[in-house]
């Protein structure tokens, strides 16, 4: 069981297979192989991130590997999350294929990415690849809650993780009501919107008042509903600015404001703008 990766703070979910995930980790999505997504994990990592989230679909997983190396950070103490392109057939082969160029003997958690196909079929793949030892934890990504229950009727390890949208714009409630129910950890991305969120007049009235920044107001939001989040930048001050969101609270009055943002009208769908499983 990986111990040691956890948030500069301490702060982790304990998965339900006795795995810990840091409630706080970097997104490589859309961010390019190369020097840039090098420099954005190996400044996470130097500023107390210990949870790394990158995907076969992002194409970029070999920087993330430099980049953890080059921060100096010990490999078992760092969380890292990559997904399984359902494109592909077989889970396992492309899980190895993802420790070759991550440059690591396993992941601590491998996902896969959307139900491409239906919820089920990668399933058995993806217990194989836990079973070799390639990934310590598995589990999914942008399954609603149909396509968890056809999961769990037939997994023999059930999936520890869904990622998805999630923000007080996007609060799905029925979908982390379920997620709790199976014992399964909901993840947040995009918690920013991908920076649409920041301008909004609630969420900007409610940072003045806590004297924080709007992301880092919609970051702790996350994290007082429990929930791990990814949020993803390629600038130093900002990937910094998203780490200091564990030394202060905000109220309940200010939690029900954004609460009430949600335009998803708490049900388990992500809205149709976010790109959709394509994250």
């Amino acid at each position: 069981m990986t111990t040691n990766a956890v948030t500069a703070d301490g702060s982790a979910r304990v998965l339900a297979d006795g795995n810990e995930m840091p409630m706080l980790g970097l997104g490589v999505w859309q961010v390019p192989n190369g020097p840039e997504c090098v420099n954005a994990v190996r400044w996470a990592l130097e500023l107390g991130y210990r949870h790394i989230d990158t995907a076969q679909a992002y194409g970029n997983e070999e920087s993330v590997g430099r980049g953890l190396r080059e921060s100096g950070v010990p490999r078992d103490d760092v969380f890292i999350t990559t997904k399984f392109y359902p494109a592909r057939r077989d889970p396992a082969a492309e899980a190895e294929q993802s420790l070759k160029r991550l440059g690591v003997d396993h992941v601590d958690l491998y996902i896969v990415h959307w139900p491409q196909g239906g919820p089920t079929w990668a399933w058995p793949g993806m217990e194989r690849a836990r079973e070799l030892g390639h990934t310590r934890s598995i589990g999914v990504s942008n399954f609603n809650v149909a396509e968890l229950e056809a999961l769990l009727a037939t997994a023999t390890i059930p999936p520890a993780v869904n990622q998805v949208q999630f923000s007080p714009f996007e609060y799905r409630r029925a979908l982390l009501d379920a997620c709790r129910r199976q014992g399964i950890v909901l993840e947040a991305y995009s918690p920013l919107g991908t920076g649409r969120h920041l301008s909004d007049r609630t969420v900007n009235r409610v940072a003045q008042r806590a004297g924080r920044t709007p992301a880092q107001v919609l970051l702790r939001w996350c994290l007082q509903h429990d929930l791990p989040v990814i949020p993803k930048s390629t600038h130093r001050e900002r990937i910094q600015q998203n780490a200091q969101i564990f030394d202060f609270a905000m109220s309940n009055e200010d939690l029900a404001d954004l609460d009430r943002l949600d335009q998803t009208k708490g049900t388990d769908r992500a809205l149709a703008a976010s790109g959709g499983d394509a994250r």
